[in-house]
């Protein structure tokens, strides 16, 4: 299982995520979904989904956090939780998980909803023998 992140520090993630769901630009599935994450300097860093009317286009909440925090110079994701307009909690795409696990291969995520129900994990439990940047040395 997963390591703990201090109740504060979680709590302050959980907002963000659920904050950055509000820029969600989703008028196809009107489904908004944000991510907030915390980078390897401490910072967090949010996103949310972004919808195209070409669907394969889009780009989810969870990639929108990891790709902001990368451009700004980020190179490791400690933690991920990703906030869900649903009653049960949502787990990251497949996508996002390998996403996650390039820069977090030993990330928690947490995943939370409109209910107290949440999903704590870590992302080694969500993509099982990932491929990543050491199976290209």
């Amino acid at each position: 299982m997963a390591k703990k992140l201090p109740a504060p520090l979680c709590r302050r993630l959980e907002k963000a995520a659920r904050t950055a769901a509000r820029a969600s630009y989703s008028p196809y599935s009107k489904f908004s979904v944000g991510a907030a994450i915390l980078a390897g300097s401490g910072k967090i860093y949010t996103g949310c989904n972004v919808e195209n009317a070409s669907f394969g286009l889009c780009n989810c909440a969870e990639r929108t956090a990891i790709f902001t925090a990368a451009a700004a110079g980020e190179r490791v994701v400690q933690a991920v939780v990703v906030y869900t307009p649903t009653p049960t909690a949502t787990s990251p795409c497949g996508a996002c998980r390998q996403v996650i696990n390039e820069l977090g291969p030993s990330a928690i995520v947490i995943s939370i909803c409109d209910s107290n129900e949440r999903l704590e994990t870590a992302i080694d439990f969500l993509l099982p023998h990932a491929f990543g940047p050491s199976d290209l040395e």
